[in-house]
């Protein structure tokens, strides 16, 4: 049975990628968020090891989803979530 994911916008709210749920909603909806290359609605369900390119501004971030969190806490547990690769360091 696959695991029950969560939701893109949630996922990037979450890991305190943007401020607000609606923030993150708008740049999913806007195609400044991809996974595993694609581009994806906002309800779209992320799992483990999903490959999240976002671009904020003039910043660009991938990212690989190491956990799926259950609530938004502080930044140190956010960073848990996700591991940023190589090539965007």
């Amino acid at each position: 049975m696959e695991q029950p994911g969560l939701r893109i916008d949630k996922w990037l709210w979450c890991a305190r990628f943007f401020k607000s749920r609606s923030q993150a909603t708008a740049a999913v909806a806007g195609g400044l968020v991809h996974v595993n290359g694609e581009r994806v609605k906002p309800s779209r369900a992320v799992h483990v090891d999903d490959r999240i390119e976002i671009t904020r501004d003039e910043l660009r971030f991938e990212v690989v989803i190491c956990g799926l969190p259950v609530r938004r806490g502080p930044a140190p547990e956010a960073r848990t979530h996700y591991a940023e690769t190589e090539a965007s360091i």
